[in-house]
């Protein structure tokens, strides 16, 4: 009998956090390279699923769509208007 080959999780944790989100920072030539940080955010499952559907019902991608959410949310202040 063979072995069965080993499944990793699709979204599984990287073994090495500090280089993965330093690998973030490495130059790229696509359209993704504009965005500089990368934001990691704990959801429920439930929460998750309401906003793929929605993204989805869109005909966007959930990036996309959190995107604009955030810019409407978080707008470009001017210096004066800083805390």
């Amino acid at each position: 009998m063979s072995a069965h080959p080993i499944r990793r999780r699709f979204a599984a944790r990287p073994a090495d956090p500090e280089n993965w989100i330093k690998a973030a920072d490495a130059p790229r030539n696509d359209e993704a390279a504009r965005f500089t940080a990368r934001l990691t955010i704990d959801i429920t499952p439930d929460l998750r699923g309401r906003i793929k559907i929605v993204a989805f019902q869109r005909g966007i991608t959930v990036a996309d769509m959190l995107r604009d959410l955030l810019a409407r949310e978080f707008p470009p202040t001017t210096d004066g208007d800083r805390p």
